[in-house]
């Protein structure tokens, strides 16, 4: 697996690269990728950090594995490759934005629109076996992306996290929150969803106005 990620991410993240833990987390993807099907492609395993760069982040959503059927994950959590159809989740993510916003949203199921204004659509785990959900978890990549959350929680002010589900918000615990607004809720998934876990938290009005008053661009969800 070549660790080819966008430079920004690389100045801070090059000693990373060098541990144990990762080189054998390495050396698991690239078995894995060598000898089943795998999602995403593997040139799109850190697509999140090149269509968001360190610089650019004002959202950090939190997802925890990519989708695991044919032509879905695209290296964005939640997102999906234009032409696939929504998968629930997705789904219960834009009615909540047209609820929240009152207005009509985007149907591409595509959110690297997001991801170029700065939301940073991280999964918990990275890769994933083909039809075998949470399969690449607990080889490291957990690791990683808990190293990411410290790391633009230590380095930057006034980001907006949202954490959906109680996957999400045990990531949550390297956030600082007097530095940053953290949104928690249900997750997005139908069995969360229609328990009344999931809709009418606003995150995404909530998240524009602290961007907003703190003089940054609000995201056009």
């Amino acid at each position: 697996m070549d660790v080819n990620i966008d430079p920004s991410w690389k100045a801070y993240l090059e000693n990373e690269f060098t541990k144990p833990y990762f080189k054998k987390l390495v050396a698991f993807v690239e078995n894995e990728y060598q000898t089943h099907q795998c999602y995403p492609e593997a040139s799109d395993i850190f697509a999140a950090f090149d269509y968001c760069t360190f610089d650019n982040v004002k959202v950090v959503i939190i997802g925890q594995d990519p989708y695991h059927g044919p032509g879905q994950a695209n290296g964005l959590c939640f997102s999906v490759n234009e032409g696939i159809s929504l998968p629930p989740s997705l789904q219960n993510i834009f009615k909540e934005i047209e609820s929240d916003l009152n207005e009509s949203i985007s149907k591409s199921g595509n959110l690297q629109r997001w991801a170029e204004q700065g939301v940073l659509l991280l999964n918990a785990t990275l890769t994933v076996k083909a039809n075998q959900a949470g399969s690449h978890q607990k080889q490291g990549w957990e690791q990683f992306t808990d190293t990411i959350i410290s790391l633009l929680s230590e380095q930057k002010e006034g980001l907006v996290f949202m954490l959906w589900g109680g996957f999400a918000k045990k990531k949550g615990k390297k956030i600082d929150r007097n530095k940053h607004l953290v949104l928690e809720s249900g997750h997005p998934s139908p069995l969360s969803a229609n328990r009344g876990y999931w809709f009418g938290h606003r995150h995404f009005s909530r998240a524009n106005t602290y961007l907003t008053q703190l003089g940054k661009d609000s995201i056009k969800w």
